[in-house]
């Protein structure tokens, strides 16, 4: 089977964090496989997966790769160790390397942005919208909230530091008023926001969903924001974007949206690679390789089961989905989400809301173009 290249090389450079979130999928759900793993990767590992990814790039042509430093939380590093990375891979891949940071902007100062901006490393903040609807979830381990050393993180990167500002990660909480929410991100100006579901599955459902329910309650969420953000979009936000693409015959970027193959692969403190961390969440075998950057190349990984079934497109996904009328857009969801007991042979535990959500982006956008004609 000819390999498919991977562009977007997740690195996780510290496997500890210092909040403990409820809902975090590293720590909170199936897989504790971080628990056996080195606190932070080593200077040798770093050197092994740099030229791993130079490799990689040489034998498939590549222009650029993506590296994203993540974890954990990614800047419990430090800065030293971070600035070594990113010049290490700079100096071994022939391409051009584009680095981004995740980070829970707790440990986000001065000190570190000014040297995130001298490497250009783009900067993601996980941040949950209001003050409360932020510490409902993303506590320390004290349960003391986080909100406000964000908020000074935020004031920074979106002022002085803003050239590498990349965007905003939120958690959607239904319980929580998403108009609310959506102007509580606005006010630190973002250039992009990232709403994603609460990971969960049919052996462990997210909240709010019941198995089987016919209810919608992330649809009715994720509808009421699009309206407000389809008549006056004052940022970009990534799903509703990437939908839009799909509903109109485009292709997503997006992985969760679209039939498009993710085209992403782990690296793990401990130089293990991994197909998900996302996906070990549901199931930590599905995710296992049995692969490391000391001795295998990412080519290895590519042809493997585990990370060819996530890059099926339609082929991958239950009957039920492929015979759908609007698979194209939905792509059946996040694999993980499509666990249960017996496997990911499922439509997504959210398959309800997926499509009530895509419906009603499909049915507003033909609105307008019928009303065009």
């Amino acid at each position: 089977m000819e390999a498919r290249p991977f562009r977007q090389f997740v690195v996780k450079v510290h496997s500890r964090c210092n909040l403990a979130c409820d809902y975090c999928y590293v720590y909170e759900l199936a897989d504790q496989s971080w628990r056996s793993r080195p606190r932070a990767m080593s200077p040798e590992l770093v050197a092994h997966t740099a030229e791993r990814v130079a490799r990689h790039v040489r034998a498939h042509g590549l222009a650029e790769v993506e590296i994203v430093l993540h974890g954990g939380e990614p800047l419990l590093f430090g800065r030293a160790a971070v600035e070594s990375l990113v010049r290490r891979f700079r100096s071994a891949v022939p391409a051009e390397v584009r680095f981004s940071v995740q980070t829970n902007g707790t440990l986000l100062d001065r000190a570190f942005l000014e040297l995130l901006t001298a490497l250009d490393v783009r900067v993601g903040v996980s941040v949950d919208g209001d003050p409360e609807s932020h510490d409902r979830h993303r506590v320390r381990p004290d349960g003391t909230g986080s909100w406000a050393a964000v908020r000074t993180a935020l004031r920074l990167l979106s002022g002085e530091f803003r050239s590498v500002y990349g965007g905003l990660l939120c958690v959607v909480d239904v319980r929580s008023d998403p108009l609310g929410v959506y102007e509580s991100l606005l006010r630190f100006t973002p250039p992009a926001v990232d709403f994603l579901l609460p990971h969960g599955n049919w052996s462990a459902p997210p909240p709010g969903r019941v198995a089987g329910s016919p209810d919608t309650p992330y649809a009715d969420w994720l509808t009421t924001l699009f309206d407000r953000w389809y008549v006056e979009p004052k940022t970009r936000v990534r799903l509703f974007e990437e939908l839009l693409n799909v509903v109109l015959g485009g292709r997503s970027g997006v992985e969760g949206v679209g039939l498009t193959p993710p085209a992403q692969v782990v690296v793990e403190t401990d130089g293990t690679i991994s197909a998900s961390d996302i996906l070990a969440s549901s199931s930590p075998a599905a995710a296992f390789t049995g692969l490391h950057v000391a001795r295998d190349d990412f080519d290895q990984a590519s042809v493997l089961p585990e990370i060819v079934a996530g890059q099926s497109g339609l082929a991958g996904l239950p009957a039920g989905c492929r015979s759908c009328d609007v698979v194209s857009a939905c792509g059946g969801g996040l694999r993980a989400h499509r666990f249960a007991a017996d496997g990911f042979d499922h439509p997504s535990v959210y398959c309800a809301d997926l499509y009530r959500l895509v419906s009603h982006v499909r049915d507003r956008v033909a609105a307008d173009l019928a009303a065009l004609a």
